[in-house]
């Protein structure tokens, strides 16, 4: 089934997600869910591919898993080691999706994010979609259950899954 754009929707075309202008938070219970903590990832690099149909539509994308940053540097030492992450052996987190449907207010994105070594599948929920400065901006939600990449340790420490909220600013890629 062919879906519509919502109107104000960046039109079709390739766009290339600008790292300094894309905000990617992480947001997960501590301590036995007494408190929340708050991270930032920083985005590598990025493509966005919308399609005149939403459903032909696909994005690609990847993050640098040792770019955690909580404001707490022992913290940040600690995601980013063996312990969690291990960003040394798995320096990056993909996101590959395609095929965006409506849901509600919304459009979901079907895909899968490679973390720690491992695919797993996952939807981006989009909320915003938008064109902006003839580029296009998105804002987007996800949760992550951490226990299926693999990374088990800290349980009760750090809580189960992850809610990541994306701010993303996209530019038309030039044509070579």
């Amino acid at each position: 089934m062919t879906e519509t754009p919502p109107a104000g929707a960046p039109a079709p075309g390739t766009y290339t997600l600008d790292p300094e202008r894309t905000t990617i938070r992480a947001n997960v219970k501590a301590m036995f869910g007494l408190m929340t903590v708050h991270g930032t990832f920083r985005l590598q690099s990025g493509q966005v591919s919308i399609a005149a149909d939403p459903g032909a539509s696909s994005v690609q994308a990847s993050i640098a898993a040792g770019s955690y940053a909580s404001g707490n540097t022992t913290r940040d030492a600690d995601v980013v080691s063996a312990t969690l992450l291990d960003a040394k052996a798995y320096p990056d987190i993909t996101f590959s999706g395609e095929g965006a449907r409506r849901d509600g207010d919304g459009w979901v994105l079907p895909g899968s994010v490679t973390a720690h070594g491992t695919a797993v599948p996952a939807e981006v929920r989009l909320s915003d979609v938008r064109e902006e400065a003839g580029g296009a901006r998105f804002r987007a939600t996800a949760r992550l259950d951490r226990t299926s990449f693999g990374v088990t340790k800290k349980k009760g420490m750090v809580g189960r899954t992850v809610d990541l909220v994306i701010e993303a600013v996209a530019q038309p890629t030039p044509r070579p």
